[in-house]
């Protein structure tokens, strides 16, 4: 089935990116309200977890402890969560919005600027995408696959969490289908990421050093990091990923730290500030908008567009980053997880746009900084550019700097994906042999490479367009999920003082590798 889309990708490019797409828009029109409804509903749902009972129940035995450290347990989850796509997104996002706004009184006639006023709006969207909804989908599943792994020692795979449903069919035909989509979501949506990844890089190298931006340098890269990542994948979570993770965290806030100490510091704190007051005002209306496109055309084609489009490639990915999530969280509370995998990201996610779109806004507004006519991939060096005129040596570092980010982003993607995939079709094993995990982390890099370099920025767009409308399935499939973890959760003890049965302990697994 990969190899077939895989081939079809290359060959028929433009069929499979025509019928992905108009599948893509089809679903977004008609069924973009299941998407709404569901992704607020895994909102409210993880924050009265938080706030109950439940909250105190731990993701193990009641005397187990987490298996990583605080930092590096949201230095991964934070890695894997977002990564690339917040780096890609970061300048892009914004811009898109302020030259295509939302709100019907920042619809400017062509050829004319916005207004000033737009960048608030237009950053508090980008709040919206990359805030409480995203995570509020990895952790419906990363909850409920945890829970059921190490509370209840079933395998750790998306099956396990419909086993209160299905009983041992869960572990049948139906489970294996749900595996096959959740293998199917993860490989093909972290190709079309690190498609976009590698992008990036290319136009990184191509601006520090004039390395050409073609097919055969993008090969190269693809070719250098997969054998990076093969290295971390070999080396086990502790001592590859985990690593990378804390320091890449480390080099993204150095980054942070820069771009806000020579950006324009009083226009980032104020558009990040109002920002993110008119997100947190707007959260319910916009949690619940699907507006109709008789009724409101512009705005049914920007939901569409957008958050229709978010909503179901979160989804479409809920089984890479929820898988993973739910592999390094032994140990933890519910509310400990919820916390970490909730708000934690957040406030790095509106400081991260805050900081980087917040300055590509108002270099687009006051300076003529031209990031809107830009590729996506270019907008972020552009923006050091402009920002960095005063000393264009200390802007190349800045720029190798974020080279540096993305690229670990990228190995750790595809590190944690592999993981992952290899878990997946090992049947739940914590523990996949180290041959299979080499096999995956190649298996990822050769799908970005033969798309890529074959088949071009479109077959990346058919892939992408392709994996959201797996996320239409699936959305389907973490509400049963969710459904099953209250049906677990209702059976716990009302004081969480006995814990599980002595079944389960003998049957919960200790995560920790050799």
């Amino acid at each position: 089935m990969i190899i077939a889309f895989v081939v079809g990708g290359v060959f028929a490019t433009g069929p499979l990116l025509h019928a992905a797409t108009a599948t893509r828009d089809w679903i977004g029109s008609e069924l973009g309200w299941l998407y709404v409804l569901a992704t607020t509903f895994f909102l409210v749902l993880a924050v009265y977890l938080m706030l109950s009972r439940f909250g105190r129940i731990r993701l193990g035995p009641d005397d187990a402890r987490p298996e990583f450290g605080t930092l590096a347990w949201f230095a991964m989850l934070f890695t894997t969560g977002m990564g690339i796509g917040l780096v890609f997104w970061g300048v892009s996002e914004p811009i898109h919005h302020l030259t295509w706004p939302r709100n019907a009184d920042f619809l400017v006639p062509e050829g004319e600027a916005p207004p000033a006023e737009a960048a608030d709006e237009a950053l508090a969207l980008s709040f919206f995408h990359w805030s409480f909804h995203p995570w509020a989908i990895y952790i419906a599943l990363g909850l409920s696959l945890s829970y059921f792994a190490f509370r209840k020692g079933l395998p750790l795979r998306p099956a396990s969490a419909l086993y209160p449903l299905l009983g041992d069919r869960a572990f049948g035909w139906p489970g294996n289908l749900v595996d096959v989509l959740a293998v199917f979501g993860t490989l093909f949506g972290l190709a079309t990421s690190l498609g976009l990844g590698t992008l990036q890089i290319n136009g990184g190298l191509d601006y520090v050093f004039g390395v050409p931006v073609n097919q055969h340098v993008q090969a190269a890269i693809i070719v250098v990091i997969t054998g990076t990542a093969l290295l971390s994948v070999l080396a086990g979570i502790d001592k590859g990923i985990r690593r990378l993770s804390v320091i890449n965290l480390w080099l993204a806030f150095l980054l942070l730290i820069v771009v806000f100490l020579f950006g324009p510091k009083l226009w980032m704190i104020s558009t990040m500030t109002t920002a993110a007051g008119e997100y947190l005002t707007a959260l319910i209306p916009l949690s619940l908008s699907f507006p109709s496109p008789l009724a409101d055309p512009q705005a049914a084609r920007w939901t569409t567009t957008w958050s229709i489009f978010y909503w179901g490639w979160w989804i479409s990915w809920a089984p890479f980053v929820g898988v993973f999530l739910a592999r390094i969280s032994y140990g933890r509370t519910i509310r400990e997880f919820v916390v970490g995998a909730l708000f934690a990201p957040v406030i790095v996610s509106i400081l991260w746009f805050g900081v980087f779109g917040g300055s590509g806004l108002f270099y687009e507004l006051f300076e003529g900084g031209g990031l809107s006519d830009l590729p996506e991939e270019q907008r972020a060096f552009r923006l050091i550019d402009v920002m960095f005129t005063f000393s264009p040596v200390f802007g190349d570092a800045i720029a190798l700097l974020l080279i540096l980010v993305v690229t670990i982003f990228f190995i750790t993607s595809s590190d944690s994906g592999s993981l992952v995939v290899d878990t997946l079709t090992n049947g739940g094993d914590l523990h996949p042999v180290r041959a299979q995990r080499a096999f995956w982390a190649i298996s990822e890099g050769a799908v970005t490479l033969v798309l890529l370099v074959l088949g071009g920025s479109d077959a990346l767009a058919a892939l992408q367009a392709a994996s959201v409308v797996t996320g239409l399935p699936f959305a389907v499939i973490l509400l049963f999920m969710l459904w099953g973890l209250g049906r677990a959760l209702a059976e716990e003890p009302q004081h969480g003082q006995t814990g599980p049965t002595d079944r389960d302990r003998a049957t919960a697994p200790r995560p920790r590798e050799e």
